[in-house]
């Protein structure tokens, strides 16, 4: 019997042939399609209309509309309509006016409510379901201070914008010194001023700016103060720091600043186009049809064509005291002789009437015969504050004023009040 033995030279070439096989089969597996498995599962849903679905439609009050109209556009039925006014007891909610802000609120198909908001401190609120009801909203604004100062180098009204002080505090300003400062003719280049007044805001939005509290006015040297207070029949006033009254029997100028200002050009040096002293009176150069007001109370004494003068109007005031407004335009429609008028109101309008070679108003203030320069002749003042409440004002002063030196002092002209 014989014995095989393996030739030990063929082993290399079985052991290749084996690791070809291998080889061979690992690529089969490689290229073996994989079948997915498609698990699929089916769901029933149930689609419904959800009567809790909100939708708004919004309208803006424009000019002819009226509530009755609106209704109609938005589909709210006659009987409701009717139910609406009637409820409607006083007519608040009728007497709509343009930019009146209307939201027609739906639930599904069906108007539930209608909100018109009257500015962002008043709305009502009309509730349709489950009967008509009429809810009255009115928010209160939060009140916060602000603080400005400003440095003029050519007209009060820019050096108020450079600050960035509202327009309408800008002439609140104006109106509450007006007794004191003539602001065509009294403003010089280095006057100053600092003001602290209120802002308010709802629901964190600013809605206005409020009422100045507090403010100084530095005019040629001359330092003017302003502080808020209810004066007489509880109404806000303001007083200078010793509690006297700023309003005067007469104001300084026959021209509103804040007219003037609305028409100015930035390009000019001054809203006022020109300003003229004259020898028995003052010269207000300004656009024609400016209004003209009167600077105190009184009766007009006489309406018409005066020589030189052109149309002319004299008011009688008390004391023998009279004011002459000169080269008008044309005089206010309701002026007559032997009316009464009121401080501040418009009486004509700027012209050049008479020997006027531009339109300007001649303004002239006369004690009896005597005419008297009406930028210096002084002024009565109005009731000050009673003794009585005077310890009250002063705590109220003090406190307006230690809240102005903690905001100047963050202020980058705060070197100039100091």
């Amino acid at each position: 019997m014989s014995t095989y033995k393996p030739n030990i030279r063929i082993l290399p070439f079985v052991l290749i042939a084996v690791f070809a096989i291998l080889l061979i089969y690992d690529a089969g597996l490689e290229q073996e399609e994989l079948v997915p498995e498609l698990i699929s599962e089916s769901l029933s849903i149930n689609i419904q209309n959800d009567q809790n679905i909100q939708s708004r439609d919004i309208h803006i009050v424009e000019q002819g509309e009226n509530l009755s109209l609106i209704f109609e556009k938005y589909k709210v039925s006659l009987n409701d309509t009717y139910k609406i006014f009637r409820e409607d007891k006083t007519g608040e909610v009728k007497s709509i006016r343009p930019k009146d802000r209307l939201e027609f609120i739906s639930s599904g198909d069906e108007l539930s409510k209608i909100i018109i908001n009257k500015g962002p401190l008043l709305s009502y609120q009309i509730s349709i379901f489950p009967e008509i009801s009429i809810k009255k909203i009115q928010k209160k604004p939060e009140l916060i201070n602000s603080f400005k100062t400003g440095l003029i180098d050519s007209s009060f009204y820019l050096a108020g914008l450079k600050s960035e002080i509202p327009e309408s505090v800008i002439m609140d300003l104006a109106y509450i010194f007006g007794w004191d400062i003539d602001f065509v003719f009294d403003i010089r280049a280095g006057d100053r001023f600092k003001i602290l007044y209120e802002t308010a805001f709802v629901d964190g939005q600013q809605i206005e700016n409020g009422s100045i509290l507090m403010a100084e006015f530095y005019n040629q040297n001359n330092l003017y103060t302003a502080i808020r207070y209810k004066g007489r029949n509880k109404k806000w006033e303001y007083f200078n720091d010793d509690g006297k009254s700023l309003e005067k029997a007469f104001l300084r100028a026959p021209l509103d600043f804040a007219y003037v200002s609305s028409h100015f050009n930035p390009n000019r040096r001054h809203p006022i186009l020109n300003t003229i002293r004259a020898h028995n009176g003052v010269d207000y150069a300004a656009k024609r049809g400016t209004p003209i007001r009167a600077t105190g109370e009184g009766v007009i004494q006489s309406v018409g064509w005066k020589s030189g003068y052109g149309r002319t109007i004299v008011i009688r005031h008390g004391g023998e005291i009279t004011t002459l407004y000169a080269h008008l335009e044309k005089y206010h429609s309701s002026i007559s002789r032997g009316m009464k008028v009121t401080q501040g109101q418009t009486i004509g309008y700027v012209g050049d009437s008479g020997l006027a070679t531009a339109p300007h108003l001649h303004y002239e203030f006369r004690i009896g015969e005597k005419r008297t320069d009406p930028l210096k002749v002084p002024l009565p003042s109005a009731s000050p504050i009673n003794k009585s409440e005077m310890n009250l004002f002063k705590v109220q002063r003090n406190n307006y004023i230690q809240i102005s030196d903690q905001l100047l002092s963050k202020d980058p002209n705060e070197k100039l009040f100091r």
